[in-house]
């Protein structure tokens, strides 16, 4: 050690001789070993930084007791005409200068890349997070042929509003794992694809050299903005596998690096505010009745992972009575939302609170749009075609069988509802579940006819006719369209509505205005689920991943038929678990539809 810092000044001062080339290459760190750069980032203890010249090494092979200078002309030019162009430099982002060359000696490399091991197995002898994206997506998504949606189409995840001009070609800072070096060090990649938070990207210096491209989630912490390795004295190395195409990698990067985009620098501070939830464990709210369609009941929020909600029944005493679904739903509501529109509910017989239980703020619910019900509107009896909130992926002959306060409808399919309404649903005059009679026809969907029906084919004027009813008309329904941005054929993550605790890899196989025929892959068509554009429901390609919910991978081929018999048995068998967004609760076997049942004696119906 004191040979190495006595030769620190011999080295700074017999530096001068050197060409400016030469020079330029060693400030990018050309003077160490393969012409790699060798700076060391912080550690806890053991490490420190030169303050002249902004070196990062060993502590105890710094200059002097207080161990501020990498050498005894650093420790010297501190106070020269020099300081300030060399604190400038470092403020700047600049690579350590030549003074700092003794720190490369092979010496006391040796030394260097042996402590950086010994944190390394220090950090993996900790307790290791596993990943609950146990699905690979980037080996599924291939070279980018396979499309997912935009993050941009999801307003209800995180950075969903906010995903602004992240395109291909943005560069960023990212783990380099063809260094070679025992410790952590950066590149700088572009990237080539997008799929939803995941991108395709390529080292910089790799050009059409597709060889090393990986797929990352842009919203991890080890994705950083350009400049971010010198702002904190992070190393930048090359890959080794191209490290012999240049021999000026500074001049490369300032070259590439011009006119470039990167992240924002507060991307990653903006991602961790849109993880944040408003929903806390213990909070009261209404939901509906996953047994009895017809009514609602006060439930508790029990888990709250990237705005889905495991809501377990009040009079639950054991928490297995359970359901997930997310905050933004229009299944869930606020203590009193029942009371205030006439619609029905289940008193609890819950006498005690839980300490800390709390009704959820109203503001923290999906808003649904204000409507005029005093003109031309709903009336009993009209027809009209609805989701089956039994089967998803029909949309049926429906008939509306109580209009209720705030636009609000109780539905009932035709031809499978129970004596007592107690499968009736409701859904809201806005909903994009419910379409005018002839909806089915003009877009060329398949309308299911009521069961029993025998005039087939259905016709809706046959129909009026034989039940002497009316349609409901068509200037009441939501004919808006958001320009939504999703396409058939992309790729995203869907919640299995039947069974709502899954997230599923899906596919958009048709979209019909803001409809989307969501496919879970590897499932048969018989699984399809009709939902709205704006469901959220639906999340892009990296969302498990990020929020930290397990994602349920496609089936393997081999198997298709055997995992899809036993999902038709396990329906038929297990009792309702859930409920559906949109207005459309699942959990409950779509065939046949349950018998009626008869509401309990506690219910109100206001």
């Amino acid at each position: 050690m004191e040979e190495e810092r006595s030769s620190c000044s011999e080295e700074s001062s017999g530096a001068s001789g050197s060409s400016a080339e030469e020079s330029e290459d060693e400030e990018l760190g050309g003077g160490g070993t393969n012409g790699q750069v060798y700076t060391y980032p912080d550690g806890k203890a053991g490490m420190a930084t030169c303050e002249m010249c902004g070196m990062v090494g060993v502590r105890d092979a710094f200059y002097s007791k207080t161990k501020r200078f990498c050498s005894v002309s650093c420790s010297r030019s501190y106070s020269s005409n020099s300081k300030k162009a060399s604190i400038l430099a470092r403020l700047q982002g600049k690579p350590p200068t030549k003074k700092a060359k003794v720190l490369q000696k092979q010496p006391l490399m040796a030394k260097l890349a042996a402590y950086a091991q010994y944190q390394a197995n220090q950090q993996s002898s900790k307790k290791s997070v596993v990943s609950v994206d146990a699905f690979d997506w980037g080996r599924y998504l291939g070279d980018g042929d396979v499309k997912g949606a935009p993050v941009s189409c999801f307003k209800h995840v995180p950075m969903g509003k906010s995903w602004g001009d992240i395109s291909e070609g943005v560069r960023v800072e990212v783990p380099n794992t063809d260094s070679g070096l025992p410790m952590k060090v950066y590149w700088i990649a572009g990237i080539i694809k997008l799929a939803g938070f995941k991108a395709l990207l390529r080292y910089e210096g790799f050009d059409g050299d597709s060889a090393r491209d990986f797929w990352c989630n842009l919203c991890v912490p080890d994705i950083h903005p350009v400049g971010w390795c010198a702002a904190g004295g992070k190393p930048l190395v090359p890959p080794k596998s191209i490290l012999h195409r240049c021999t000026n990698w500074k001049s490369f990067l300032v070259k590439r690096l011009t006119g470039s985009k990167t992240l924002p620098p507060d991307f990653y501070s903006k991602v961790q505010e849109s993880m944040q939830f408003p929903f806390k464990k213990l909070m009261r709210v209404e939901v509906v009745d996953k047994t009895h369609l017809c009514r609602t009941r006060v439930a508790l929020v029990e888990q709250v992972i990237g705005g889905r909600l495991r809501l377990v029944y009040e009079e639950c005493e054991d928490g297995t009575d359970d359901f997930w679904c997310h905050m933004y739903s229009p299944l869930i509501h606020s203590i009193g939302w029942s009371r205030s529109i006439g619609h029905r509910f289940k008193r609890s017989d819950v006498s005690k609170k839980l300490e800390g239980q709390v009704d959820a703020p109203g503001q923290l619910f999906a808003k649904v749009k204000e409507v005029d019900q005093s003109g031309s509107w709903f009336k009993d009896g009209m027809k009209l075609e609805a989701i089956d909130p039994l089967n998803l992926s029909a949309i049926c002959v429906a008939t509306v069988r109580k209009v209720l306060a705030d636009g609000y409808l109780m539905i009932g399919i035709d031809g499978s509802e129970a004596a007592d309404g107690s499968d009736w649903f409701c859904y809201h005059s806005t909903s994009p579940s419910i379409f005018p009679a002839g909806f089915c026809e003009i877009n060329d969907i398949e309308l299911t006819p009521p069961r029993g029906y025998t005039n087939l084919p259905f016709r809706w004027f046959d129909y009026l006719r034989e039940t002497s009813s009316v349609a409901a008309p068509v200037s009441l329904f939501n004919k808006e369209v958001p320009n939504h941005g999703f396409r058939p054929g992309m790729k995203l993550e869907a919640v299995d509505l039947m069974e709502p605790r899954l997230v599923c890899v899906a596919t958009v196989t048709r979209i019909v205005h803001r409809l989307l025929r969501i496919h879970f892959d590897g499932w048969e068509d018989e699984y399809d689920q009709w939902v709205d554009c704006e469901s959220p429901d639906l999340y892009p390609v990296g969302w498990c991943q990020l929020t930290g919910y397990q994602l349920q991978p496609k089936t393997i081929e081999n198997s298709e038929i055997i995992k899809s018999q036993i999902y038709k048995k396990k329906k038929k068998k297990s009792p309702p678990v859930g409920i559906q967004s949109e207005g459309n609760p699942a959990g409950l076997s779509p065939e046949p539809r349950p018998p009626p049942q008869h509401l309990d004696s506690e219910e109100t119906s206001l």
